[in-house]
């Protein structure tokens, strides 16, 4: 079942660079749908539409539909707030709140007008044993969350959008700035929440991509070149430009 539609999608940014080519493709339900391929080539861009991030960008023409459940998320009338509940994001480098650990993760619920402390409690432990981080911390709520290694941090990031229980997790090269087995860690949850989320991933290497993706989407300066299944693009590409890619010859 999909997820999210996307239909002719095209976007261009203010400063004449084209970013999205009219982009077609179905993002399923419950599932890893990556999104790789050299820099430049669209994917943050992309996944910035989905939760309407690029509202904040200069952008000079923007067309097509994303349909998320069947409401289109680029109307004019969507509200953005809650669209930003529903599709969470993760980036690159871990931003941390100046807060507690446990603050970090209660920030958004209080915000949204949640002041039970026991949903709060709840909701604190849930986050952080679906971000593989609740046997490390468990003791250490009260610490200020900037005491965590970079490892921690971006899982406690991952928590913090868990703990708003959206419906679809973004993440941007969640595990570019990670050692080995922090990345371990954090492809290991993704594979535990895709049975209750729908993620969509920009990996940092191709090996990323290859290791978690259930679907694969290849962009190439701003082109959706190829979309198949995990299994099938990386070891039956149908693309010249696709196989070149995956094997190492360009990017």
């Amino acid at each position: 079942m999909d997820k999210i539609v996307i239909e002719h999608l095209s976007l261009q940014y203010a400063d004449g660079t084209e970013s999205l080519r009219d982009i077609t493709m179905n993002i399923v339900a419950n599932a890893i749908t990556v999104l790789f391929g050299p820099a430049g080539g669209g994917k943050s861009t992309l996944l910035r539409c989905l939760n309407r991030l690029n509202d904040l960008t200069e952008i000079k023409t923007a067309s097509g539909r994303i349909l998320l459940d069947g409401d289109d998320v680029l109307d004019p009338k969507t509200d953005v707030i809650s669209l930003r509940r529903r599709v969470g994001m993760v980036f690159a480098r871990p931003v941390v709140l100046p807060l507690t650990l446990r603050g970090n993760l209660t920030y958004g619920l209080e915000l949204a007008g949640e002041k039970h402390k026991s949903r709060l409690d709840e909701a604190v432990e849930r986050s952080l044993r679906q971000a593989a981080l609740w046997d490390e911390v468990k003791d250490r709520l009260g610490d200020p969350a900037i005491a965590l290694s970079g490892g921690q941090q971006q899982r406690l990031c991952l928590a913090r959008v868990l703990a708003n229980q959206p419906e679809v997790i973004l993440m941007d090269e969640p595990t570019s700035g990670l050692d080995p087995l922090s990345t371990g860690k954090v492809e290991l949850a993704l594979q535990e929440l895709k049975k209750d989320y729908t993620i969509v991933l920009v990996p940092h290497s191709v090996q990323q991509a290859a290791r978690t993706a259930d679907y694969a989407a290849f962009f190439l300066q701003g082109e959706l070149v190829e979309y198949a299944r995990g299994k099938e693009i990386f070891t039956h590409p149908k693309n010249k430009r696709t196989e070149d890619y995956v094997e190492g010859r360009f990017g």
